[in-house]
């Protein structure tokens, strides 16, 4: 039995992925920012699990977040900065700077001190740091999505510097969820036309929470060597899917 400590994780990929490992038997730890939804969680969640309300931009926030669980649970084995959010695609000089200055503090300062937080806490103790890829991840740019790609960018870059600093028994590793069916992926888009060529992508490329989750949550646990990459939408996997595309029909969007 392990213990899981997911950001992020009231909705979405995160959600999935706590209820997964709780179905297995495993003790999750998970934090959201809106407090009602965080109730409505943890009422919803069995007794080997913990949530409350924490601002990952907040590093006192992850500290007690460490604490609680800690002391709840004895220990803490994994730690998985999800936490994430995006923001209308448009210009960067179009964009407010109280919206870039969240999409940073959640994306990029939230797994800095989620790392921080978890990596000295789990100091001579040993333990694993898990943090979430996204768009840009790989360096590929996508026009109106300049401040979501960077701050993807550089978790993908802080990862590697971690691998080569973390202390004995202690190891970070990259999760990439590729294209998963929540409101990160369809969000921003003004223009409907565009929308709907995106969705036809999707449809093709793109996974529910509940394919992905509980595969992500499964090598979570046993891919935790320093400096692992686990990915879900592989370029094999891309390129199958793209030649079965007409045979699939798929509508991830239907009411």
């Amino acid at each position: 039995m392990k213990t899981v400590v997911i950001t992020g994780g009231t909705r979405g990929i995160g959600l999935g992925m706590a209820r997964a490992l709780l179905d297995r038997g495993h003790r999750v730890a998970v934090c959201g920012t809106d407090q009602e939804r965080v109730a409505a969680v943890r009422a919803s969640l069995p007794d080997h699990a913990i949530a409350v309300t924490a601002d990952v931009a907040d590093r006192t926030a992850l500290q007690q977040l460490w604490d609680e669980a800690n002391a709840h649970f004895g220990r803490i084995d994994i730690w998985i900065n999800n936490a994430g959010i995006s923001h209308d695609r448009m210009p960067l000089w179009q964009l407010p700077e109280d919206t870039a200055r969240a999409v940073i503090g959640t994306n990029l300062l939230g797994a800095l001190n989620g790392a921080a937080v978890a990596i000295a806490g789990m100091a001579g103790l040993g333990g694993h740091v898990w943090n979430m890829e996204g768009l840009g991840s790989d360096g590929r740019t996508v026009a109106g999505l300049a401040t979501y790609g960077a701050s993807k960018r550089a978790l993908t870059y802080l990862t590697k510097a971690l691998a080569a600093e973390v202390p004995a028994g202690v190891s970070v590793g990259l999760l990439s969820p590729g294209m998963v069916v929540t409101d990160l992926l369809t969000h921003g888009y003004r223009d409907p036309a565009e929308l709907a060529k995106a969705r036809r992508v999707f449809n093709i490329l793109a996974d529910p929470v509940e394919t992905v989750a509980p595969w992500l949550a499964s090598r979570a646990l046993s891919h935790t060597r320093n400096g692992a990459h686990v990915r879900w939408l592989t370029t094999p996997k891309v390129l199958g899917r793209f030649v079965t595309a007409p045979l699939r029909r798929r509508d991830l969007f239907a009411e």
